[in-house]
């Protein structure tokens, strides 16, 4: 069976000496690629095809790994060109093995709307990765409305990428430990997947998917919380004022990945969520990858029929990003 990884990271170069040189890049998360965590986000070749063969994925879809270019403001537009057209290189030289996620810059709003649109049109993209805020700018903001825009008209899917915490938060919720703890608390063990939740939650609240129904989001780690709290979160009902239920743009505009938690009850607690026609397959390589065929022996392994395993493994992501793909009726059954 096909696998197809859909989150899966990388690091160029140029990318990587911005943070180091710009003031203010770093947002306190660089320290999280060291040793051989940052050889694999920058080897793009031999290696990576090796460890993908080792651990059974076919094809990763590539992304630029967080904070990715939020931080670098006008010097970001530029990196977001190199970044897709290197990209588009290495799954131009590779295409049975390799395929792309746009980095995007928010320095400018037209300006990521449009870098998009090439990525897509002209590069191959097949959707673009966010990484929540810009600055103290939530997902909701203005700066992104012509990104989901295009997004929508262009019908391919943005994947909310977590994000560290703003520093008041850290300073509130996840200090006061020791540096290490206090950056691990901030973001892999807990603060990444409340921020990335939230900023889907703002989508929602902020009318997003009510102005383009059709926009399709992506969140890793099982839906980033989101989906454990839906019994609470449909109460936002009571005073929203939304046009649909709350759990009705969970069901049509969500997609749900693994990012390497390999656990057949959040998996089923996924497919409760959002149905098995909206979940995706992906191991959150290089920061997951696990060796002895973890992850072919995970989906295998699952209690899932033929045709379910299937559509987790590699069809839900082919018919979410092919042309003309099938478009599902709303849902709006209870929760």
């Amino acid at each position: 069976m096909k696998i197809i990884a859909i989150e899966e990271h990388v690091l160029p170069n140029d990318i990587k000496h911005a943070w180091n040189t710009i003031p203010g890049a770093d947002d306190g998360t660089l320290g999280l690629n060291p040793g051989v965590i940052g050889e694999r986000l920058a080897d793009l070749g031999e290696q990576r095809l090796a460890l993908m063969d080792e651990t059974g994925v076919d094809v990763q879809v590539l992304s630029l790994t967080t904070p990715g270019l939020n931080n670098l403001g006008l010097h970001g537009i530029d990196l977001a060109r190199r970044a897709n057209d290197l990209l588009a290189g290495i799954v131009s030289a590779n295409p049975s093995r390799f395929q792309a996620m746009a980095a995007l810059s928010f320095a400018q709003a037209d300006d990521a709307a449009r870098e998009l649109r090439r990525a897509v049109k002209e590069l191959g993209c097949k959707g673009a990765v966010l990484f929540g805020r810009v600055g103290d700018k939530n997902l909701d903001h203005d700066i992104f409305e012509q990104t989901f825009a295009c997004a929508a008209e262009l019908d391919v899917p943005l994947l909310i990428h977590p994000q560290i915490p703003q520093t008041n938060v850290r300073d509130s919720y996840y200090a006061g430990f020791s540096a290490p703890v206090d950056l691990a608390l901030s973001t892999f063990a807990l603060g990444w997947h409340f921020e990335a939740g939230m900023q889907f939650v703002r989508l929602i609240l902020g009318g997003v998917f009510d102005r383009y129904p059709n926009l399709q989001v992506i969140l890793g780690h099982w839906g980033e919380l989101v989906l454990f709290y839906l019994e609470r979160l449909v109460m936002l009902d009571r005073v929203s004022k939304l046009r649909r239920p709350f759990i009705d743009y969970v069901r049509n505009n969500l997609y749900l990945t693994a990012s390497g938690m390999f656990s057949p009850a959040y998996l089923q607690q996924a497919i409760d969520a959002v149905g098995v026609d909206r979940i995706l397959f992906s191991t959150d390589y290089p920061y997951q990858y696990r060796p002895g065929g973890d992850a072919r022996r995970f989906v295998e392994e699952l209690q899932l029929s033929t045709s379910d395993k299937a559509k987790f493994a590699h069809q839900n992501w082919e018919r979410l990003t092919a042309n003309g793909k099938l478009v599902f009726p709303l849902k709006s059954d209870p929760l």
